[in-house]
């Protein structure tokens, strides 16, 4: 019964968030809040995409969180208690949801004051940072309180890594770099989506091994919201999602990988994200260690542009394959990932 019902979420997820377009885009439009495009950037990018609609994450925000409350209420008339043995499950499911829809509320500030300053600068990185930390410091406050905190990093084939109270601030650092890092990811028509409905594909498995079924309906509805937001944002996209959206997105996918000890699972599927914010520092650490040897104001690059979607794209890779290329990777990543959760949860 539960995979019936986190089907026929993720399909309102989609049917909710595509229809939603229709009056979200000309509503946008209507109120000028246009992407501005950063001059760095690929040239081609400020004459096709300035002034696209951005804040179109708002969409499958509402369709994700609507469809994930109806499958809870659902679940409950079909015997889920949320008391007992269930009570941890729903507040998992839920604190992950919270917590991801206000990871979305930061992308929606920093997207609104950009708009109204028509510039690419939001919030200032420490602002982030501030609002980042007390949104996770708040997630981990909820889930002690609850009795449900746990210090324990599990690896496959049976190793485990306890932590002790550093479990905290680490695990708190790996949340801040794949939340900015999903954020990272998109950067190109289409990129994002369709990396996170593979990612979340992969999660509806593990959550199922798992058992969880609050989670594994997160997993389902932000797998349709993905894809229903891809029929606007495939390229050329009409709309995009902006921070509001992958910010979003990126609560989510911190939220499934830390539900129950599912971190080393989280950074495998997760791998696009990761090696999308990798590119960056890597790119950022050689261009200023070569910019001090040779005395210069001018270091080297790795790579042409990053994030890495970038390097690629300025290769002459069109958006399209971009896009194929890297959810067959994260696919790849995915399975593997699914791979390792049955032979670490499977009985």
């Amino acid at each position: 019964m539960n995979i019936w019902i986190c089907a026929g979420a993720a399909l309102l997820s989609f049917l909710l968030t595509w229809l939603l377009g229709y009056w979200l885009i000309p509503l946008l439009h209507k109120l000028r809040y246009g992407q501005t495009i950063l001059e760095i950037g690929p040239k081609w990018h400020k004459a096709k995409k300035e002034g696209t609609p951005t804040m179109g994450g708002i969409s499958f925000i509402i369709a994700v969180t609507v469809c994930f409350a109806a499958g809870m209420i659902i679940f409950a008339k079909n015997g889920a208690s949320f008391a007992g043995d269930d009570k941890p499950e729903f507040i998992r499911s839920v604190s992950g949801m919270i917590m991801a829809v206000m990871f979305g509320l930061m992308g929606f500030l920093d997207d609104f004051i950009k708009v109204r300053k028509k510039h690419n600068e939001g919030l200032s990185w420490i602002q982030k940072v501030i609002f980042q930390v007390m949104i996770i410091a708040a997630y981990f406050a909820t889930m002690f309180i609850s009795g449900l905190s746990q210090t324990v990093i599990s690896f496959p084939w049976g190793w485990q890594w306890d932590l002790g109270w550093f479990y905290y601030p680490l695990i708190g650092l790996v949340i801040l770099y794949m939340v900015n890092a999903v954020n990272l990811t998109d950067g190109i028509d289409g990129l994002c989506s369709s990396v996170t409905v593979v990612y979340m594909t992969a999660f509806t498995v593990i959550t199922a091994v798992l058992g969880m079924f609050g989670q594994q309906l997160l997993a389902y509805c932000a797998a349709g919201g993905c894809i229903g937001f891809l029929m606007w944002n495939a390229p050329p996209a009409k709309v995009f999602m902006g921070d509001t959206g992958s910010m979003f997105l990126g609560g989510i996918v911190c939220a499934l990988g830390l539900g129950r000890g599912c971190e080393v699972l989280m950074i495998i599927a997760g791998i696009v994200y990761v090696l999308e914010a990798l590119s960056v520092v890597i790119q950022s650490t050689v261009f200023k260690i070569t910019k001090k040897i040779n005395h210069t104001n001018e270091g080297k690059r790795l790579f042409k542009m990053t994030p890495i979607h970038h390097h690629f794209e300025l290769s002459s890779w069109s958006e399209f394959k971009i896009g194929g290329v890297f959810s067959l990777v994260g696919l790849l990543a995915g399975g593997l990932a699914v791979w390792l959760a049955f032979i670490m949860y499977s009985k």
